[in-house]
């Protein structure tokens, strides 16, 4: 899904709870429709005081339904459910590679005028295509609207949704889409490139000049406004978007991390070098290194064009997935680390449990709602370096099994 935003912390129990909630709901329509109907008639009022038609509400209002199914796709995001190498394998693969590289062929004409006009090289753009909706094959199908209501509904959530649905309400009264044409991806995410309606409302451009901004279904309007995006919000044209690297065996893994930056020199003299064992680069430029799967997986030195990706997803595992695609399709050859004999991702019960176990310990991951954050990952590193363990920051199994054996836990 295209730009799409990140989970917030909110706690186990209360997703918990709101599914068992929800699911109440569907089992008591009598109670969930007096609930349901006084929230959408509050919607529905603010969306008139912002100017939005009385026309556009009854079309996309009337008889709108929480969708069940919706809630349970929302608690098990892929970024933070699979392992690196999974994630990776199921979206860079031959198949959407090769087919990358011949629609750049197909459309050449059409992305060197995008690239001309807004700076974004097309393999990038053709990577995001790639990623978000396997080149408009699987751009979603369902009705934005409801989706939006739904999540909106949700108390985890709902501010934030709320207002794309108005934003989404704003797109059909403006006429940019027809209401039966609006599909898009569970969350709302829509068309070639899966903005969300806020992204849309900002970003969007009419690039083939019918008078509408169409990213379901006109191509130039689609990459021009993923092009359009990236331009405004920092993208470097003449900078790609980092490298996959060789650490040393000693690395001081506290210095891992986006908050960490030095100069490629400086990366040099700790013993950073090319995933081929070559010098880095002689160059001044600043990069931050990532390892998206701890100490056992890959590594990369990443450039500000990463961090332009985690605007549009603010996944790491997304980010690597969006600039090893645009690499595979300028030619490049495969990642060089070798794979781990078995990977398994913990589960969000797991997480919670290992946050629990860390607070008891006396190192503070913030609440235990089993999603790994800034706070999560500062306090895994802590007790790793007390540990004598790989201060990777990485929730593995390996490391929840140590909570659970060693002397206090």
């Amino acid at each position: 899904m295209g730009h799409r935003w990140i989970s917030p912390t909110v706690t186990y129990l209360r997703a918990t709870a709101f599914s068992l909630a929800l699911a109440g709901l569907f089992a008591s329509p009598a109670r969930s429709d007096e609930a349901f109907q006084a929230w959408l008639w509050a919607l529905r009022a603010e969306a008139e005081a912002d100017g939005i038609s009385a026309e556009t509400l009854d079309q996309a209002l009337t008889g709108v339904e929480p969708i069940a199914r919706i809630i349970e796709l929302d608690r098990r995001q892929p970024e933070f459910t699979e392992s690196f190498w999974r994630y990776l394998d199921q979206r860079v693969t031959d198949q959407r590679i090769e087919r990358g590289r011949a629609l750049l062929a197909e459309q050449a004409a059409l992305f060197r005028e995008v690239e001309r006009r807004y700076g974004v090289q097309p393999r990038f753009l053709a990577a995001f295509w790639g990623l978000e909706s396997n080149y408009g094959s699987a751009p979603g199908d369902y009705p934005v609207i409801d989706a939006l209501v739904t999540l909106a509904y949700d108390t985890r959530r709902g501010d934030f949704f709320r207002t794309q649905l108005l934003d989404a309400l704003r797109i059909l009264d403006q006429g940019d889409i027809a209401y039966d044409r609006m599909k898009g991806s569970w969350a709302g995410a829509m068309g070639h490139v899966q903005f969300i309606p806020s992204t849309f409302a900002h970003y969007a451009v009419d690039e083939d000049g019918d008078g509408r901004r169409d990213i379901w279904d006109s191509l130039p309007d689609a990459l021009a406004s993923a092009a359009n995006f990236l331009s405004q919000i920092g993208w470097d044209h003449n900078s790609t978007w980092g490298r996959e690297v060789r650490l040393p065996a000693d690395f001081p893994w506290e210095l891992a991390g986006l908050d960490q930056r030095k100069t490629l020199g400086e990366w040099q003299a700790l013993g950073v070098r090319r995933a081929d064992g070559r010098d880095l680069p002689a160059s001044p430029r600043t990069a931050a290194l990532v390892a998206p799967g701890g100490h056992a997986g890959p590594a990369f030195l990443v450039y500000q064009n990463f961090r332009v990706i985690l605007n549009w997803n603010r996944s790491v595992t997304y980010a690597v997935a969006v600039g090893h695609l645009a690499d595979r399709l300028a030619g490049q050859g495969p990642l060089t680390a070798e794979r781990p004999a078995a990977e398994r991702p913990l589960s969000r019960r797991e997480v919670a449990e290992l946050q629990e176990r860390l607070l008891a310990k006396g190192f503070d991951p913030g609440p235990p709602d089993g999603i790994v954050g800034g706070r999560t990952r500062a306090a895994l590193r802590a007790f790793q370096r007390h540990a004598d363990m790989p201060a990777d920051g990485y929730p593995s199994i390996e490391v929840l099994h140590r909570l659970r054996t060693s002397e206090g836990g």
